[in-house]
């Protein structure tokens, strides 16, 4: 048995701790902050439970086969129910899109749109469906150190599917002309952390998984997944030491040797980092076991960080679902502002996420609970003041569309930027989803899954392979693992 160290109780962390685990290794998660769950955390206050981070639930079958690899499904630990409509996008006053979760619904909605849109969704989901089953089901489980590894005959085969060198917004725009059926279908590409005109076509495959496979909400709230499988991990043997952040990456006969918090150092076989790839690299890592300078860090296109609003409102609002994309300015002067010329947005997009809309137990009876979320560039200068001019300008335009008076029912405010993502997760310029899928950051071309220079180290989550969003997380996780078990075999021959 070896004595494995996981930091970071996020997604990805939480996923290698199962396996290592499971394997049958003594493993601990050290997390710095109260609480479980990295950014997928929550809190509660003034009866409001508030989840702090992810709220999309898309690609049940990943989390299905995550759980399933310990002979367990997600309804052991909660119950998911489906959304209908999955989500909706407004933009204007009388135009909105509202996305039902049946696909004769869905179809219907497009042709009445788009004349032959229907016929053409088919197709455009046919085609996702194969991105789907060769991406997520075979391309995502590599641990990308060589090219060779996407050779094997199955993926080779399929290549030619995956339009790996077209744009999502060349290939949407190839299907559809209507510019809101064309925003729909390039708004999940914001989730890989860039511009629709920057991402391969082959993330098409998440249009397939919001519109075939539905959207999803865990009841009780998103924390309800990093906290069943914190379950998990403790059913299996994990120990998790909270408030307790590594200071320091021990290393002997380029191995790591243990791994300090405060002034005492827990030995260990083996390190999991699943805490933000650059700040382990350049403030844990003695200098010469680094795979990165900070030069190469400066270089890499970063995913947006964003400007988040947690809000009680003490009476229920018109119009608003569980879901709401506010697409009523300018996409492209908005990603300008956040890829092009970084800076705080003019007449910034929006999302509103109100779970209680779902589930009456994340908000008091009667009352509404808000999380509000805009898209910034990382690195911007973050004060108070900029949060509350931008609050005002959201929420009024909120009440416009809902016709509705909010402002003098707000019970609960509290914001959380760049400033809060670099204090809690040592955040590479706060940014909030990790490195963009862009071409020359997918596979190999990512920072590596593996130190190569320290034999028993491996990193995982959204700023290594597979990439952002919560189900690469999982999968990370489980790659991370993977491969420490074989480097110790290895290094035991």
């Amino acid at each position: 048995m070896s004595r494995f160290s996981v930091i970071g109780s996020g997604f990805s962390g939480l996923s290698a701790a199962c396996f290592l685990a499971n394997a049958g290794h003594d493993v601990t998660v050290f997390e710095k902050n109260k609480e479980l769950g990295g950014r997928a955390r929550s809190f509660t206050a003034s009866g409001f439970t508030f989840d702090m981070g992810p709220s999309w639930y898309w690609m049940p079958d990943v989390f299905e086969k995550f759980f399933a690899n310990f002979n367990k499904h997600p309804s052991d630990y909660y119950d998911l129910v489906q959304l209908d409509p999955g989500f909706q996008v407004i933009f204007g006053e009388n135009d909105v899109l509202q996305v039902p979760a049946s696909m004769e619904g869905i179809e219907e909605m497009f042709e009445s749109i788009e004349k032959g849109s229907a016929v053409k969704l088919r197709k455009f989901l046919k085609e996702g469906n194969e991105m789907y089953q060769i991406g997520m089901q075979k391309m995502v489980y590599q641990p990308s150190f060589s090219w060779a590894e996407y050779m094997r005959l199955d993926v080779v085969a399929g290549a030619s599917k995956l339009h790996v060198f077209s744009s999502v917004s060349s290939y949407v725009r190839s299907y559809f002309k209507d510019e809101r059926l064309i925003a729909l279908m390039e708004f999940p590409a914001l989730f890989l952390g860039a511009v629709a005109k920057q991402i391969p076509a082959m993330y098409s495959l998440m249009n397939y998984a919001a519109l075939s496979l539905g959207t999803w909400y865990p009841m009780g709230g998103m924390a309800r997944i990093p906290a069943a499988m914190a379950d998990l991990a403790r059913s299996l043997g994990v120990d998790f030491k909270m408030e307790s952040e590594v200071g320091a990456i021990e290393i002997a006969n380029n191995k790591i040797s243990g791994v300090k918090v405060g002034a005492k150092t827990f030995p260990s076989d083996g390190l999991i980092a699943s805490g933000d790839y650059h700040h382990i690299e350049q403030d844990l890592l003695p200098a010469p076991y680094r795979t990165y300078d900070e030069a190469y860090w400066d270089k890499r296109t970063l995913a947006p960080s964003c400007l988040i609003f947690y809000v009680g409102v003490s009476k229920k609002i018109k119009r608003l679902n569980h879901h709401n994309l506010f697409f009523d300015s300018s996409l492209d002067v908005h990603a300008a502002e956040i890829y092009s010329s970084p800076q705080w947005p003019s007449d910034p997009l929006f999302y509103v996420c109100v779970p209680s809309v779902t589930d009456a137990s994340v908000a008091p009876e009667g009352m509404e609970n808000l999380f509000i979320l805009m898209p910034i560039a990382p690195g911007l200068s973050d004060t108070d003041t900029v949060r509350e001019r931008y609050f005002s300008l959201i929420l009024n335009r909120i009440e416009k569309w809902c016709g509705d008076e909010i402002t003098s029912h707000i019970v609960y405010k509290r914001s959380y930027c760049v400033r809060d993502f670099v204090a809690d997760y040592h955040s590479y310029k706060g940014n909030a989803y990790g490195l963009a899928n862009t071409l020359s950051q997918t596979a190999v071309l990512k920072p590596s899954l593996r130190n190569k220079k320290v034999n028993n180290l491996f990193y995982a989550g959204q700023l290594t392979v597979p990439g952002p969003g919560v189900p690469p997380a999982l999968i990370s996780g489980q790659i991370a693992a993977e491969q420490l078990l074989k480097s110790q075999k290895t290094l035991m021959i």
